[in-house]
């Protein structure tokens, strides 16, 4: 297995094929050809005897030998890639780069049309944003298949890089012909009122229950759902309210009949953080973005 009879190049697609999990995949990502993705993979077949990946219905999946060699090999071509990379420069008005963007129900709505608008002028970038688990997150940003995540703030390695983009407050939205418009929301009123909580959790207090918890006092959940624009669907047709962050929630106030009002305690903020990998933080097109993103936050 001498290194100087292994073309440096077919690590390149060993790693996006390992990476997308498909050759047609790892063809489009590398802009080549299947069969040439194909032919690439007989030759490190050879030269490594081993089948290295083998077809699980629509997958690739890696031989052990290939894992155990992706984890030797990835942290070298990864310094490689950046060294070169520091010596091109990224123009984004004529480069095609499709960016991975890990992204939740709600940051969705708040970056998205903000940052589509900015890249109106790039007609050769592609967006793919996707809802990762966050126990996925580092992984992913390891290994290429995102190039940032937008999230709360999380605990992560010295290997992921993150910056706090925004603090957005919680408020609690009503209908608006809701009784409790007309005096203003006090606690009392607050906590004999009954709630949808917004959760990807089946159990569990949210962040504005550990407040009020502090404080002594409980509110009353009536509807437990997943995404917000449902339950903000439920509070204009109610008499539950529902508390949120407050990007978000201007967003559905400006289309619909809902009422924004002040908690009627100090409810902590939500800090929404950028996160990436760290080995990939000084390439040309990653800063170039991430200062795009930093801009729309």
């Amino acid at each position: 297995m001498a290194l100087n009879r292994l073309d440096l190049n077919l690590l390149h697609v060993f790693d996006t094929i390992y990476r997308e999990g498909s050759l047609t995949r790892a063809a489009k990502a590398l802009h080549l050809t299947q069969p040439a993705v194909s032919h690439s993979l007989s030759r490190l077949r050879e030269h490594f005897n081993d089948p290295l990946f083998t077809r699980q219905g629509n997958q690739m999946v890696p031989t052990p030998l290939a894992r155990r060699f992706l984890e030797s090999m990835r942290p070298g071509l990864t310094q490689i890639q950046s060294a070169v990379n520091q010596f091109h420069a990224f123009d984004p008005a004529t480069h095609r780069k499709t960016y991975s963007l890990g992204l939740r129900d709600v940051l969705e709505s708040t970056f998205l049309p903000r940052l589509m608008e900015r890249l109106d002028g790039y007609p050769e970038l592609e967006i793919v944003s996707q809802r990762i688990p966050r126990r996925d997150m580092e992984t992913q940003l390891a290994a290429g298949k995102l190039d940032f995540a937008v999230d709360v703030l999380l605990p992560v390695s010295n290997q992921t890089s993150h910056e706090l983009l925004r603090r957005d407050r919680l408020v609690v939205l009503a209908r608006r012909e809701h009784p409790l418009i007309r005096n203003g929301l006090n606690m009392a009123d607050y906590l004999a009122a009954k709630h949808v909580l917004v959760s990807s959790r089946t159990e569990g207090p949210g962040i504005e229950d550990f407040e009020l918890s502090r404080l002594g006092v409980r509110r009353n959940i009536r509807l437990r759902c997943q995404h917000y624009f449902a339950a903000c669907r439920v509070v204009e047709d109610t008499n539950l309210l529902l508390t949120m962050p407050e990007t978000y929630a201007r967003i559905i106030a400006e289309r619909s009949g809902i009422e924004i009002m002040d908690p009627p305690a100090d409810l902590p903020a939500l800090d929404v953080h950028l996160y990436w990998h760290k080995p990939y933080e000084k390439e040309p097109a990653l800063v170039w973005f991430r200062d795009q993103l930093k801009a729309v936050s």
